[in-house]
């Protein structure tokens, strides 16, 4: 049984140790208690963060605007109340990429979270590769899905067409039927070697779209940035409000969905104004909704529905390959959701992207 002194010394020698950790890790860590108030921070967060030796004791709300994450204060109170490990990734306002992980702070007497640890991994690099990766992946996806559709109908069509000419044919020698033979034959090899293709893309791609948690923030920022040429020749006003920062979707699709709406309600203004568009995201029962409404050329009535189809473009004059918003549909759909559309003439349109929750 150790005595009071005893006791006294052991906790200075942790402290000493906790305090000797806090200074020598390399790993930015926060320690925030249980009435969200920063306790401690290691050297490497103070710079990442610029965070100050005065800033321990404050609220966190009172400096969370350092870290450009606005949800972290519900995310630490999401941990401390269901005790579970939080896993996220965040941008800081250097633009740099972060694996953020918010550990609950469990006191072992009284086995209750007193707070929680957050740590942060960066994972800048890893991003641009996956971003990189991606886009091959898309042009992937892109290519497997024109030969699929322009290539097998043809072939499928040119296959009946041969048969019904043997059919029709009066010539029955035997020279003539193994010339279509070869023909039926050669036409059936080359519809094999494209089931074959498309078979194995989709086999080979359906690792690539992990759903993840994703802050949308974070999503529209880097749509910003990817645009930001575009933005900035076209004096384009992007606002938004966002009312659910957290969507667990996959990177590469909801970036897609958001880059192509985004980039799309650039490219179709209305020659009368620069371009404002205005994006919101709101939960609504089993979906979350993204919503982008722009005042732009707007897009007929009679035309709405086939702009979802591959390949129509509502405006000739602008140039484009006419799937972007085909290629929205298909990812939102096949997820379970859908595409809303709304527009008038010469006003406008807006776009309602409803995401399935789990």
């Amino acid at each position: 049984m150790l005595n009071k002194d005893q006791k006294i010394k052991r906790l200075i020698k942790l402290n000493d140790e906790l305090e000797n950790y806090f200074r020598n890790t390399i790993i930015p860590q926060l320690f925030v208690d249980s009435d969200l108030k920063l306790r401690k921070f290691t050297p490497p967060a103070m710079k990442q963060f610029t965070l100050k030796s005065d800033d321990v004791g404050k609220p966190i709300l009172d400096i969370k605007d350092n870290f450009r994450f606005p949800s972290i204060v519900d995310d630490i109170q999401q941990v401390i109340e269901c005790d579970e490990i939080l896993e996220k990734e965040i941008q800081t306002t250097d633009y740099r990429w972060y694996q953020m992980n918010i550990i609950p702070y469990v006191v072992t007497k009284t086995k209750k979270t007193n707070g929680v640890i957050i740590t942060f991994v960066e994972i800048t690099a890893r991003i641009k590769d996956l971003k990189n990766q991606e886009m091959l992946v898309s042009d992937h996806e892109t290519l497997l899905d024109t030969i699929s559709h322009d290539i097998k109908t043809p072939l499928t069509s040119l296959l009946l067409t041969t048969q019904q000419l043997k059919k029709a044919s009066t010539d029955k020698s035997r020279s003539f039927l193994m010339l279509f033979g070869i023909l039926e034959n050669s036409i059936k090899k080359m519809q094999g070697i494209i089931n074959e293709l498309t078979d194995a893309g989709k086999q080979k791609n359906k690792y690539q779209a992990e759903e993840e948690l994703l802050d949308f923030e974070n999503i529209l920022e880097d749509v910003r940035l990817t645009l930001a040429g575009t933005i900035m020749q076209s004096g384009a006003k992007i606002k938004s409000e966002i009312n659910v920062s957290e969507i667990l979707y996959s990177r590469r699709k909801l970036r897609s969905v958001v880059y192509n709406l985004v980039n799309n309600a650039i490219k179709f203004q209305s020659p009368h104004r620069k371009p404002e568009i205005f994006i919101t995201t709101k939960r609504d029962k089993k979906f979350i909704i993204i919503t982008v409404k722009d005042n732009g050329i707007g897009i007929d009535p009679s035309k709405q529905e086939a702009v979802f189809t591959k390949y129509v473009r509502i405006d000739k004059s602008v140039e484009g390959s006419g799937i972007g918003l085909y290629l929205v549909n298909e990812i939102v759909k096949n997820s379970g959701g859908k595409i809303l559309l709304k527009s008038k003439l010469g006003e406008g349109s807006e776009f309602e992207v409803f995401l399935k929750t789990k």
